[in-house]
């Protein structure tokens, strides 16, 4: 059992940054890729980025390419969502997702073991 937590969610103007950071319970972190995924009121939740267990691999939407980092610390059993040049459709419900995959590559919502609760990220114009 994996117990994800969420913070770092907030209000932020346009052009401005966040961090996101997910804490995991438990001992077996690296045995889990890691991922982040959003929902937006009305939309289906959506894939943002995915590290491979040790952080060798990583992988990213198109719509976010280039403006987020997906981080993760084993030692903290922490993995982080770094966002850049924020844009108003960056606003939703930002989850951090654990899976046990082969490859990071193959994360999607249906591929998720454990969820966190979610932290509102509002991007404003």
């Amino acid at each position: 059992q994996v117990q994800l937590v969420e913070s770092g969610g907030g209000l932020v103007q346009a052009g401005g940054s966040l961090r996101l950071s997910c804490a995991a319970s438990g001992r077996t972190f690296n045995s889990y890729v890691m991922g982040w995924f959003r929902q937006a009121p009305g939309k289906e939740r959506e894939f943002v980025a995915a590290i491979s267990r040790y952080g060798i691999s990583t992988y990213y939407a198109d719509s976010v390419k280039g403006r987020f980092t997906i981080l993760r610390d084993n030692a903290k059993n922490t993995v982080y969502l770094q966002m850049n040049s924020l844009k108003p459709e960056d606003t939703a419900v930002y989850y951090c997702a654990a899976a046990t995959l082969s490859s990071a590559a193959q994360l999607m919502p249906s591929s998720a073991d454990y969820w966190g609760q979610g932290t509102q990220v509002t991007v404003s114009s």
